[in-house]
Parts: C-alpha cells; sequence; structure tokens
C-alpha cells in the first residue's frame, strides 16, 4: 500500500523540544577512534584526539551532539521506515569543546514535493553553556512514497555542489575496522542495522552496514590530513551528499581538489568500487 504525503502544515509548525546533553572526554575519545585517529599510535598529531593530554575534539563530532534519536512527528505522516539520510552539512562557529554541556533544538527549513517522494530540510543548531553558537547543523532526509502534497519541486538553496571536472589533486585512502560501525554507535546511533547480522539480512544486506554518518567524519578526516596538516581547526564547513552504504572493515578512498580555501570530495569503497559520498565540500581556515 503506497504511503499517504505528508500533512506539511503540520510539520512546518512542528516546534521540536529542546535537547540537553553533557558529553566528557571519554565520548569524544571514543568518537575519534571510530573515524581512525590512533591507527599510528606513535604520530601526535592523531594522538591528540584520542588521548586526555590536551584533547581536542574533532569537528564534525557535533553531528551526534543534541540528537535525541531519529525524530517523527505525530500525524505528519512521515514513513521512518522509508526515510534514508540524502545529504548532510556542518559550519563551525566556535572550537567544539573536548567536554561540556550543549543544547540544541531541531526545526524545518524547507519541503520538497518530487511528486511520489519528498524531501525533509532541517536545522539544529548546537549551543553552549553560555548561549553561544557552536555549530550549525543541516540534514536533507529523502521520504519515499510520502510526496503528492503539493510543494515545491526544488529547494530554496542547494546545499552541496558537484565536484569538479578535473583529476583530484589528492587521494587518501582511509582503511577502516571490522568493528568500526560497533565503535561508533557508542556516540549515541543505536541503530540495529550497524550492530545485528539478522536485522542486516532482513533490510536486504549481508551483514550489519557503517553508518553514514561514521563515512562522513572519516571523509572529513581524510580531508583534514591531506589538506590541512592534521589541523583539524582549520576545517569551517563540511558537507557531502550519501550515495551508498560502506561495510565495517572496507577501505575508504577519498579524492580532494583543492582551490584556495575550498576543498572539494567525494569517497568510495575502494574494493568494490562503490561511490559513498558525493559533492563534498569544505572551507579550511
Amino acid at each position: 500500500m503506497p504511503n499517504e504525503p505528508i500533512n506539511a502544515r503540520r510539520l512546518r509548525d512542528w516546534i521540536f523540544p529542546e535537547v540537553v546533553q553533557t558529553y566528557t572526554a571519554r565520548d569524544t575519545m571514543l568518537y575519534a577512534l571510530a573515524l581512525g585517529f590512533g591507527a599510528d599510535p606513535g604520530d601526535r598529531q592523531q594522538l591528540r584526539h584520542v588521548y586526555e593530554k590536551d584533547l581536542l575534539a574533532f569537528p564534525t563530532m557535533a553531528v551526534t551532539l543534541g540528537f535525541d534519536g531519529p525524530w517523527t512527528v505525530p500525524e505528519s505522516g512521515i514513513d521512518l521506515t522509508h526515510v534514508l539520510h540524502g545529504e548532510q552539512s556542518i559550519t563551525l562557529h566556535r572550537a567544539l569543546p573536548a567536554a561540556a554541556t550543549v543544547r540544541s533544538r531541531e526545526r524545518i527549513t524547507d519541503l520538497i514535493d518530487k511528486g511520489k517522494d519528498a524531501i525533509i530540510h532541517s536545522q539544529r543548531q548546537l549551543i553552549d553553556e553560555a548561549g553561544a553558537c557552536i555549530a550549525t547543523l543541516e540534514s536533507a532526509l529523502y521520504c519515499r512514497g510520502n510526496g503528492g502534497f503539493g510543494g515545491a519541486s526544488e529547494p530554496m538553496h542547494q546545499m552541496t555542489q558537484p565536484v569538479p571536472a578535473r583529476v583530484p589533486d589528492a587521494v587518501v585512502d582511509m582503511p577502516t575496522l571490522p568493528q568500526t560501525a560497533l565503535l561508533y554507535r557508542l556516540s549515541g546511533d543505536y541503530a540495529l542495522l550497524h550492530a545485528d547480522p539478522d536485522f542486516a539480512r532482513s533490510g536486504g544486506f549481508e551483514r550489519p552496514i557503517m553508518h553514514g554518518l561514521c563515512t562522513f567524519g572519516i571523509a572529513a578526516h581524510a580531508l583534514v590530513k591531506g589538506c590541512a596538516n592534521y589541523d583539524a581547526g582549520r576545517l569551517k564547513s563540511f558537507q557531502a551528499r550519501f550515495c551508498a552504504p560502506a561495510f565495517p572493515g572496507e577501505t575508504i578512498r577519498v579524492e580532494l581538489w583543492r582551490d584556495g580555501a575550498l576543498v572539494s570530495l567525494r569517497a568510495w569503497v575502494k574494493e568494490r568500487g562503490v561511490k559513498v559520498l558525493d559533492r563534498g565540500q569544505a572551507v579550511l581556515a
């Protein structure tokens, strides 16, 4: 049976509850370990993200904070079993602390009617205890079968842009561990698809897949490694489109194009030749 169109008016007017979260240095180190930091324990540039002495939070950790799990709005008509994470962006307004209490609130910014399907754009701001904005996070959710509500067919602004047509300026390979998804889920996303083999098979996968936001963070790791001499503080914004899942244990090959402060990227699974991220773009200080 086809899904019903989403209730656009109710969704636009919905006020999401504020989320307050306290995270510790241990959380910061676990997140960085899941992205591959510490693969060379003697590399001090990596060590500063996984060792409590002068610990630095990796900027993309912000996507895991102030998020209270997959949301849906009562009577909105969204079918969460048919929702895909399409795009993600993060803009850093200040350095993310290694440990802190933060708060956030989600809001809908755009609803796109593609006919059969719908796209929901949302924004989340991460605020520190003093009331200053640390980061702005934007997502695009692709809702299969929820179109037909009569909205605009194109977004007010495009989150992502195509990568350059020329040969990449650099390529960085990022090996992952067989337990990468099990590590990453400790940052708060406990979806069964990333841990339970039986559940993964019921969803059509041979085994649990990696979180899309884990691949997103690994690509950002590759970017600061390849273009910023491991100075993660230079990363001011990062965005990408999700194309396909990777499996834990595979190598993420990240292609990078440099144009001054702007870096474009896309990522592939090296072993299978499958594109997992596209239209990636970052700004470096």
